[in-house]
């Protein structure tokens, strides 16, 4: 458990998560038109997988203006899956 950590996997398989739910989230949309809308549901995964790729810089001892550019990035992302969720209530 230890080297998942120490080598930043664990931020890789939190990706895959993401993704994997991602496409299924998608897919029941896309299909059968239930769950969360595109746009709010790739905001909110965006946001979530650039938050793991700061996890994966702070794992990984990458500089830090990596993990402060993955973590900028994942701001804007959040509010706008805000602004959507908003909207939609």
């Amino acid at each position: 458990m230890n080297d998942l950590f120490a080598s930043g996997n664990v931020a890789t398989l939190l990706l895959v998560v993401l993704t994997v739910e991602g496409v299924v989230l998608l897919g029941l949309w896309s299909r059968r038109g239930q769950g969360v809308p595109p746009g709010p549901l790739l905001a909110f995964l965006g946001s979530g997988a650039l938050l793991a790729l700061a996890l994966r810089a702070a794992l990984t001892g990458q500089a830090w203006w990596w993990v402060a550019l993955w973590l900028g990035l994942a701001l804007p992302a959040h509010l706008a899956w805000l602004a959507l969720a908003w909207r939609r209530r």
